[in-house]
């Protein structure tokens, strides 16, 4: 196969661009010009993982085809995985596709192309903590749906268990662990309401962080709000506090063992080891080194999102955030599209920080918005940052769907209750 844009990772950025793509060459070329490959055969916005695992979204009434978002926006879709990267040639080797018994149905693939997109993304860091495999990690929505079944069961057992309680430890307090807090305390209070009395238990959450605060990317007013909010709701956040060992039930930590049921990961994040091996100049963290421009060090191949270390300012990498995929996502679709049309697009990729904003659960959030709209920072919480932090998902399906279809989406959606039983416009 042959395409000349080739994008591998179908998460916010590279959907997006593949979307962006597809629309501006139209049905008689884009389909023909631009492939998209994913190892998933449906798309989930990945900020919305933690709510797939508390059971607060359905992942099957969220979740989009990657085969009907090819349709309707004009570009090409194929299930893969990545094996191994040939830049001289310009070609890709895909893994063999198998079932779920181990068979094979379709062979090892190669894909040939002129411009390569890595879109990658990233996955949990470890940091070498021992017993890792006894937590839960939230890299994608089979991670996030399995959590979702055995914190069921977990809740099952805790209604007829002697004590009536259940303990949740979450090791990292950034958005994902604080955001998870919340939502896992928001399915508990559901699920009390469907229970006799004399089933209820007691949820106990536990959320570890290293550093000396929550949220420690945002600033601290944001971590204050966003502990005090949760010490309110009861749960118990422990700072400064390092995990040395996990083990089936508890955690080793320099605060002293933790009793958990379920232990969460969302501490850190760090980018596949199989980058190191395509060839490609990666950092620590296995990102691709790209430039302001978004070249790794083969020029002919690009690398957006969370798996890109692109430069920044003051000598940092642009941030692994969602904004900064969709804004990677805008910047190359109109680099390539200007490939693709025989021309250049020379100006150099600016990120721009607009803020962030986090869940808190029911109408309720924190945030910051950086300057630009008032010529200032500001601050918002409550049901304003609530429904910000929502519109930001809005608009990413406005990326994929264009503005008419994300319209109508939210408009149905206003009008379903979701699995949990509340109103949420996605």
């Amino acid at each position: 196969m042959h395409f000349d844009i080739v994008i591998v990772g179908g998460g916010a950025g590279g959907l997006e661009l593949a979307a962006r793509l597809g629309r501006q060459l139209g049905k008689r070329q884009g389909r023909e010009r631009v492939l998209l490959i994913d190892k998933f055969s449906f798309h989930i916005w990945k900020p919305t993982l933690h709510e797939v695992a508390a059971g607060t979204l359905d992942a099957h009434q969220e979740g989009l085809s990657y085969t009907v978002l090819a349709r309707r926006n004009h570009f090409s879709f194929t299930l893969g995985e990545l094996t191994a990267l040939d830049t001289e040639r310009q070609s890709l080797t895909l893994a063999p596709l198998c079932n779920d018994r181990g068979e094979e149905i379709v062979p090892e693939r190669t894909v040939s192309y002129q411009r390569l997109v890595l879109a990658l993304g990233s996955g949990s860091n470890a940091f070498g903590t021992p017993g890792i495999e006894h937590a839960y990690l939230l890299e994608n929505v089979r991670d996030a749906q399995r959590f979702h079944a055995d914190w069921l069961h977990a809740c099952a057992h805790a209604a007829f268990a002697d004590s009536h309680a259940l303990s949740v430890a979450i090791v990292g307090a950034g958005a994902t662990g604080v955001e998870l807090s919340a939502e896992l305390l928001e399915a508990h209070a559901e699920l009390q309401d469907s229970m006799s009395t004399n089933q209820r238990f007691r949820l106990d959450i536990q959320l570890l962080e290293g550093g000396d605060r929550i949220l420690g990317g945002l600033p601290p007013r944001i971590s204050e709000q966003a502990t005090l909010a949760l010490q309110r709701r009861q749960v118990q956040v422990l700072t400064s506090t390092r995990v040395l060992a996990l083990h089936p039930g508890r955690l080793e930590t320099t605060a002293g063992d933790i009793p958990a049921d379920l232990i969460v990961w969302a501490a850190g994040i760090k980018a596949a080891d199989t980058n190191a091996r395509l060839g490609l100049t990666v950092n620590r963290l296995n990102q691709f080194v790209v430039d302001d421009h978004l070249r790794t060090s083969a020029s002919h191949v690009l690398a957006l999102g969370d798996c890109a270390a692109c430069p920044w300012e003051d000598g940092k990498t642009v941030p692994a955030r969602a904004q900064a995929a969709h804004q990677q996502a805008s910047y190359l679709a109109k680099v390539l599209h200007a490939f693709l049309q025989q021309g250049e697009h020379s100006a150099p990729f600016v990120y721009r920080d607009f803020g962030s904003l986090v869940s808190l659960g029911d109408n309720a959030g924190v945030g910051n918005l950086m300057g630009g709209l008032s010529g200032r920072n500001f601050f918002v919480q409550g049901l304003l940052a609530k429904w910000m932090y929502m519109s930001l998902h809005l608009n990413h399906h406005r990326a994929i769907l264009g503005t008419t279809k994300t319209v109508v989406l939210a408009l149905a959606r206003l009008l379903q209750t979701r699995v949990s039983g509340r109103l949420k416009l996605h």
